[in-house]
């Protein structure tokens, strides 16, 4: 009886789930040929996937919910997609080169999102691109609004000058990344202590940095390397952007579900490095901590012992190892100022040597998981293989036998005839001597021939 109660309830469940999947899909347009004439009237965050790309099933809901999430707070932003194997000419004039890619197209304009792939994360990025490029700040009210709304942004502080206008290139190319703001003198907080006027700041991590173009050189490289916080929970995917920065990484690689007291006695030494130095060494390096050591073994392709720290150069592959031990953050700040000096050793890098190097431990790594998550297809996959070459050698090496048995057979054949024939067989009659007759002799009698026999 219970069984027959909870059949109707799992019947309704599942309709009910197929509804809010018909209904969340119904917000996310089908794209085809006529977008490429019909899309500069409106801004469109657009999917552009292939059918049989994994990445792209897994994204699906979470796009799903996007376009349900835009249409629900009344977003200007339209949200579709398009399958870039059928709409290849299109895809390809937009700079599609992998999947999923996800592009934000304001007129002529189109940004590529490089974030995590979450609703909340992909919704920030709708906002902020399809948005003013540089956003005013008309009262202190607003500023404050921003600070607590937003980790990290930027603002410009003046009138009219070509600091402005540099400002507003660099917010063209790394609006993807971040926010800008412009405000006048009155409205910024009474804490701010301005040199000169005008001026770029950076808020982040409760305080504040000024853009000093003699220090600090280009205005775009320096707001490319302070888009992010001083200290961070580190992956891959952070790491790769952190490549653009030019800055040094100092993690501490640990295990967090391990509460022991050098696990987090090493995180909360680079917590205070980073909060305590900040002045000292945030145009030179970027602080955080990794949970686990698996990334770090594949990029530096060695075995790394939790918990330590290591330093990481992501522009050159190069890597530092402590040379001593750390107990304290004045410990730390000896072996960042010895990297900076040049007296750490550095290791790895991108040399012919290594990138062979990364060749061959790619390959192996390749192989060994394959093998760890299924070893019959990896048997499959490699075992056929070889056995086809196995095969096609053995048929190579027994050809070349037979061949050299009957060049053999070939040659003692052409060799017969200088040799004395066999007994048994006809023999040429020899030549007449002198004086004999070249007719031939006359047949004896039968009955002559039958007694001879006899």
């Amino acid at each position: 009886m219970a069984a027959r109660r909870r059949r109707p309830a799992l019947r309704l469940c599942a309709a009910v789930f197929l509804l809010d999947l018909a209904f969340c899909k119904g917000h996310v347009e089908d794209l085809d040929d006529s977008f490429k004439e019909n899309r500069k009237d409106d801004i469109w965050l657009v999917d552009f996937y292939a059918p049989w790309c994994g990445h792209c099933k897994k994204l699906e809901p979470i796009w799903n919910e996007v376009g349900l999430e835009m249409k629900s707070i009344g977003s200007p932003v339209k949200v579709g997609k398009m399958d870039a194997t059928s709409y290849s000419s299109i895809a390809s004039e937009f700079g599609v080169r992998g999947y999923p890619t996800i592009k934000l197209l304001k007129g002529d304009l189109a940004y590529n999102y490089r974030g995590p792939r979450t609703k909340d994360d992909i919704i920030e990025f709708a906002h902020r691109v399809s948005g003013a490029l540089i956003r005013p700040l008309p009262s202190q009210q607003m500023f404050e609004h921003m600070q607590k709304r937003h980790r990290v942004f930027f603002v410009y502080i003046g009138g009219e000058s070509p600091l402005k206008e540099k400002y507003i290139d660099a917010a063209s190319e790394l609006i993807v990344y971040t926010y800008f703001f412009s405000a006048s003198e009155e409205v910024v907080p009474a804490y701010v202590t301005l040199k000169e006027m005008p001026a770029v700041l950076v808020f982040k991590d409760e305080t504040y940095f000024v853009y000093d173009e003699y220090e600090d050189g280009d205005l775009s490289s320096w707001i490319n390397r302070e888009r992010f916080q001083n200290y961070l929970t580190m992956d891959g995917f952070l790491l790769y952007e952190l490549g653009d920065t030019g800055k040094l990484v100092a993690i501490a690689v640990i295990d967090e579900k391990n509460t022991s007291v050098e696990h987090t006695r090493l995180k909360s030494i680079i917590q205070e490095v980073a909060r305590d130095y900040r002045d000292q060494f945030h145009r030179d390096f970027q602080f955080g901590h990794m949970d686990g050591n698996d990334y770090i073994n594949t990029l530096l392709m060695d075995e790394l012992k939790v918990p330590t720290v290591v330093v990481l150069n992501t522009s050159n592959q190069q890597y530092f190892l402590l040379d001593r031990q750390i107990k304290n953050a004045e410990d730390m700040v000896q072996f960042i100022n010895n990297i900076l000096e040049g007296t750490v050793d550095a290791q790895g890098g991108d040399s012919i040597l290594q990138r062979l190097k990364r060749i061959v431990f790619d390959a192996k790594s390749t192989v060994v998981s394959i093998f760890r998550s299924s070893p019959l297809m990896g048997c499959f996959l490699f075992g056929l293989p070889l056995g086809v070459i196995s095969i096609m050698c053995y048929g190579i090496y027994t050809a070349d036998a037979d061949g050299g048995y009957i060049e053999e057979r070939y040659e003692v054949s052409k060799s017969e005839p200088d040799g004395p024939e066999p007994a048994g067989e006809s023999q040429e009659p020899p030549e007449p001597g002198a004086g004999e007759s070249l007719l031939p002799a006359p047949q004896e009698p039968k009955d002559v021939l039958e007694k001879k026999k006899d």
